[in-house]
């Protein structure tokens, strides 16, 4: 299996919010968007893996601006790390308004997705290989993130999150962490 560079995932979706995607006040249903985004992040996912991806986790996505009736939403989704049988996707959502020449980022998430083979099994997805001090900072926080998924998901052990302890606590780290949080 190749490794694989976040270029070669790179995808952006473009999608136009029309009356039937809006609420009352004129605004993008959020749920409509979170559907354009998984949509983005699984062809990027599918990309890198070569592979049919299902989604795995979403974190928190909060709206910085509306969209409105009329924008054009652009959704920019890359690859930030693959793990053994699964990939985390970064996405920036931009909201445009070609008539006024406005550019506004409403959104930011990441979202988790696993490989699958043809019996519908986990599998394998290839390296990815950060090209730039950017890349390589997602990258490097994609652990951290995933720690802190599995963790609030209840699949791993706080204790066991070392990336995650030394974010918070460097070298101080207490003995008894995952005891501390239980109680």
């Amino acid at each position: 299996m190749t490794a694989k560079s976040p270029q070669d995932s790179y995808t952006i979706m473009n999608e136009l919010v029309l009356p039937n995607d809006t609420n009352t006040l004129n605004n993008l249903m959020g749920g409509r968007l979170l559907h354009w985004m998984d949509i983005a992040a699984a062809i990027c996912a599918q990309k890198h893996c070569n592979r049919i991806v299902v989604t795995a986790s979403v974190d928190n996505v909060s709206f910085k601006a509306p969209i409105k009736l009329g924008d054009v939403v652009s959704i920019e989704a890359k690859v930030t790390r693959a793990f053994t049988t699964s990939v985390e996707v970064r996405m920036d959502v931009w909201a445009q308004n070609i008539p006024s020449g406005t550019k506004v980022k409403s959104n930011e998430a990441y979202y988790t997705f696993v490989a699958l083979d043809k019996d519908g099994q986990k599998t394998a997805v290839a390296e990815l290989i950060p090209q730039t001090e950017k890349e390589q900072s997602l990258y490097e926080g994609a652990l951290r993130r995933r720690q802190l998924r599995l963790i609030l998901g209840g699949k791993m052990n706080p204790n066991d999150a070392t990336e995650l302890k030394a974010l918070f606590f460097g070298d101080q780290l207490p003995p008894n962490l995952g005891e501390e949080i239980k109680q």
